[in-house]
């Protein structure tokens, strides 16, 4: 179709090889210094101008074409899972306890590809700001790059991102208008008691039976006191105590989080809790404090950015579209950007079978190389789009 950007034999097999490497040497948080300087070497070679360290060790090339005024920001994220790779790839991770599990190292993948295709185009008039960002994983990265200003140094009139998806097949584009993926928000519950010998419970306060309780009391939070009609979610993922075989604890910490679409239910939810952590503990004569912060707003893309993105996937070669999906579970620091300028965030298929189709933050993930031609076709089309005559 016209306008789609078809990656050559020869070009696949580069890229390829380029996102089998990443994956290979995966780095995370902020701590992503190696992987940085590969995209600034490849962005360097395709002849964008590269600024580097921008929020502490993000990437931003620039492509300036023509006269007019009109820019575009476009964004991939840098980091791994602090986790390790279960599996027997022959590019599996090669650094203890850091993994490719989200499928970033096919975002950097399919954004080069972009660049380097878009830096051959002659049709552009205009400004590309090809964003390179750290730490996405911890909610913090998004932030950083635009408190170190981003968008007053590399001026964009709308950006957008993309995350790859397991269950969807590869070829396939799905985003909606408004609210996409949720929020999250964590939470700490610390218990007190007065812990002892295991043989002398009598003698205790016992956090840890408190704690079990509680757990259990949070599963109601969702079922009745959340509207059947809102979406949310509330997890228990961690339970910490202070005890050893034969002792009963004096501290016990609960971590989780919890996901939805908008703020009445985010409030429901914390409020609930509280009210949970302190009348559970106070029943059994402990003390409950409870720390809950947001760590991730939820994408709402705009109107006028997602009709741009649902055209580009139409002018994709082979591609399929859904511009009404249904709204996604996992959040994104993408929405950050969205709080200071229009843009938009797709998913692309990542497939249904193998580690290809296990879901994201599985030990035995890996992003789908086939998936590429299609990435790097959709950015390109959404910039010719946006840039070209």
């Amino acid at each position: 179709m016209a306008g789609a950007h078809i990656v050559s034999p020869d070009d696949l097999t580069a890229l390829t090889a380029l996102r089998r490497l990443l994956h290979q040497h995966p780095e995370t948080r902020f701590d992503v210094a190696a992987t940085a300087d590969r995209v600034a070497e490849e962005l360097d070679d395709a002849g964008l101008e590269v600024t580097m360290e921008v929020g502490g060790s993000g990437v931003v090339g620039t492509l300036r074409r023509g006269t007019a005024q009109r820019s575009i920001g476009l964004r991939a994220d840098l980091d791994a899972l602090p986790i390790d790779e279960r599996g027997d790839l022959a590019h599996t991770s090669q650094i203890a306890g850091a993994h490719h599990g989200c499928g970033h190292d096919g975002h950097i993948t399919m954004l080069l590809g972009a660049a380097q295709a878009l830096a051959q185009a002659e049709d552009l008039d205009g400004t590309v700001q090809f964003i390179f960002q750290p730490a996405e994983e911890t909610g913090r990265g998004a932030q950083a790059m635009i408190d170190d200003g981003l968008l007053d140094r590399f001026p964009i009139d709308a950006v957008f991102g993309l995350h790859n998806l397991p269950g969807l097949p590869v070829g396939h584009l799905a985003t909606r208008v408004g609210t996409f993926t949720a929020f999250e928000d964590v939470f700490t519950i610390e218990i007190d008691g007065s812990g002892g010998h295991a043989s002398a419970p009598q003698h205790t306060t016992d956090p840890l039976v408190a704690g079990a309780e509680m757990v259990l009391a949070l599963q109601t939070v969702v079922s009745r006191a959340v509207d059947p009609a809102d979406h949310a979610v509330v997890s228990v993922t961690e339970f910490v105590t202070d005890g050893a075989r034969n002792i009963i604890p004096g501290q016990v910490t609960i971590r989780g989080d919890s996901r939805g679409y908008d703020d009445r239910v985010s409030s429901t939810i914390r409020t609930r809790m509280e009210r949970i952590a302190a009348g559970v503990a106070a029943a059994h004569g402990a003390r409950a404090q409870i720390d809950h912060r947001r760590e991730f707003a939820p994408v709402v893309n705009t109107e006028a950015a997602t009709h741009a993105a649902v055209r580009a996937a139409q002018r994709t070669d082979g591609m399929s579209v859904d511009a009404t999906a249904g709204r996604m579970g996992f959040s994104e620091d993408f929405a950050q950007y969205l709080n200071h300028r229009p843009g938009c965030l797709v998913v692309l298929g990542n497939g249904i079978e193998g580690p290809h189709g296990r879901s994201l933050h599985h030990p035995s993930y890996d992003f789908n190389d086939a998936a590429i031609p299609f990435g790097v076709g959709y950015w390109c089309a959404l910039v010719r789009g946006w840039l070209g005559p």
